[in-house]
C-alpha cells in the first residue's frame, strides 16, 4: 500500500518524484521504487523521514515497534500519517513521540485510484496538516473524515476488508454461471457487468437497496426462487458475522 499512495501522488500530481524519499529494508523494493517511481529510497527508515514535513508509515502490524523504534522522537511539527490496520492514536503517540498523527484505513481499490479511505487525526494536527493529509488521501479515492477514532476499526470490517467479500461474491456468482453451463468468459463478463451496473444505479440514484432489489423480484418469479435459497442459506447472516468478526480482530491488533 505504500507504492501505491506513491503512485497516485505522482499520477495525481500532489507532489513531485524529487520530494519524496521512501524507507525499505530489501534492496528489490529500494530498486523498483527508484526506477519505476524516480523516487529515493534508502534502507535507514531515520535518514529517510529526517526533514520530511509529512511521515507515512505503511508496515504490517507485527513490524509496527520495529519501525516505530526507528523513527521515534521526530520532530514534533512533523505529520505521520498511519495506515497500520489496529494501531490506535495512543499507541502511535507512544512509540513516536510526535503528537501530529493522523491515523487511516484506506483499502485495495486504491490501487487504481478507487478507494475508500476513513480517517481521523489527534487533536494537535492543525487544520492545514488536514487538508495535506486529505489531499494525500485523495489521491487514493474517496475519503472520510471522523472525529470518532472508534470508527476506524468498524471502516477496517467493512472497506478495508471489504473488496475480500466482494471478489468472493463475484467468483461464487462466476462459478454459479459456469456450474449451470456458461462459458467461463460469458459468466465472467455477465457477472462483472451486473455488478458494476447495479452499484451505479445504487449511487446515482436515491432508492434504498431494498426498493431497488423489490424491483428486480417479480412475484413468483425466478428472482424470487433464488433470493428465498439465499436467505436459507443464511447470506445475511453470514455477512454480518464476517464483518463482526474482522472488526473484533480489528480492535485486538
Amino acid at each position: 500500500m505504500g507504492e501505491v499512495i506513491v503512485r497516485c501522488l505522482l499520477a495525481n500530481g500532489v507532489v513531485a518524484a524529487q520530494d519524496i524519499t521512501v524507507s525499505d529494508v530489501a534492496a528489490s523494493r529500494r530498486e523498483v521504487m527508484n526506477k519505476e517511481h524516480g523516487v529515493r529510497a534508502l534502507s535507514n527508515s531515520r535518514q529517510a523521514v529526517d526533514g520530511a514535513d509529512l511521515i507515512v508509515l505503511a508496515v504490517k502490524p507485527r513490524d509496527l515497534p520495529q519501525a516505530m523504534g526507528e523513527i521515534g522522537g521526530t520532530s514534533p511539527q512533523q505529520l505521520v500519517l498511519s495506515i497500520v490496520a489496529g494501531a490506535s492514536l495512543s499507541i502511535l503517540r507512544e512509540g513516536l513521540a510526535p503528537s501530529c498523527i493522523v491515523r487511516a484505513m484506506p483499502n485495495m481499490p486504491a490501487q487504481i485510484g478507487e478507494g475508500m479511505t476513513v480517517w481521523t487525526a489527534s487533536a494537535d494536527v492543525a487544520l492545514e496538516q488536514k487538508e495535506i493529509a486529505r489531499s494525500v488521501l485523495r489521491s487514493l479515492g474517496e475519503e472520510i473524515y471522523v472525529q470518532d477514532e472508534k470508527y476506524i476499526d468498524m471502516a477496517t470490517a467493512l472497506s478495508g476488508s471489504g473488496p475480500a467479500y466482494v471478489f468472493l461474491f463475484v467468483e461464487a456468482l462466476i462459478d454459479a454461471g459456469v456450474h449451470i453451463g456458461l462459458p467461463r468468459r460469458m459468466a465472467e463478463k455477465l457477472v462483472l457487468q451486473t455488478v458494476l451496473g447495479s452499484t451505479h444505479v445504487l449511487e446515482r440514484g436515491d432508492k434504498h437497496p431494498a426498493e431497488l432489489r423489490n424491483m428486480v423480484t417479480s412475484p413468483g418469479g425466478t428472482t424470487a426462487d433464488a433470493l428465498l435459497q439465499l436467505e436459507k442459506g443464511g447470506f445475511r447472516s453470514s455477512l454480518l458475522a464476517a464483518a463482526a468478526a474482522a472488526y473484533e480482530k480489528a480492535k485486538r491488533l
